[in-house]
């Protein structure tokens, strides 16, 4: 990680420690493989299954609280895990997925993620849009973080220059500094 990343990651509360993300569970539009973006989206039945088995790994871990998208997929997610952990949930608006505008419902093979699709959302705005939210999440701490895929690759090129690997619905990771001031990324199984 470059020195002028470094910096800016120490300038937000919550990336002066480790912390947890977790991708929502399945809704209709990852089933069949279409941008989702910022459709509204419930889970699926098995995206509920997978909200609740998430919350279960996560039962014996300390979570003080959990951020989370406003999209209902996020927050269902977010709160299965509350109900597991008692942790308080805290909404975030800018936590939610990039507008894709008129790509949304659209084949996921048609996604270019450095253009701005008719009425969406441009990649430098989202981009602001997550560091900006970040930087709204001051504790308590440990937190996690329940949002979406785009919100996820956000973070994952501000704290790593390791090629990013797309999660899983309802996978949890977990990023912590190592004393090489580099963060690494844990998928916790």
């Amino acid at each position: 990680m470059t020195d002028t990343r470094i910096e800016q990651a120490c300038a937000i509360p919550l990336l002066r420690q480790p912390f947890l993300f977790l991708r929502h569970g399945q809704t209709e539009s990852n089933r069949r493989k279409v941008i989702g973006g910022s459709t509204d989206d419930p889970l699926t039945e098995e995206g509920m299954a997978q909200a609740r088995a998430a919350a279960e790994r996560l039962a014996g871990r300390p979570v003080a609280a959990v951020w989370h998208s406003p999209l209902r997929r996020a927050a269902d997610t977010a709160r299965a895990v509350a109900d597991v952990t008692g942790a308080p949930l805290v909404p975030l608006a800018g936590l939610q997925e990039r507008n894709w505008g008129a790509w949304e419902g659209q084949d996921r093979s048609l996604l270019i993620r450095e253009a701005t699709p008719p009425g969406g959302e441009g990649p430098e705005v989202f981009r602001a849009r997550v560091r900006a939210a970040l930087a709204e999440i001051v504790g308590p701490f440990p937190v996690l973080i329940v949002a979406h895929s785009g919100t996820a690759r956000e973070i994952h090129a501000m704290l790593s220059d390791r090629p990013f690997d797309r999660l899983g619905n309802a996978e949890v990771v977990e990023w912590r500094r190592g004393a090489d001031c580099h963060w690494n990324c844990t998928k916790l199984s």
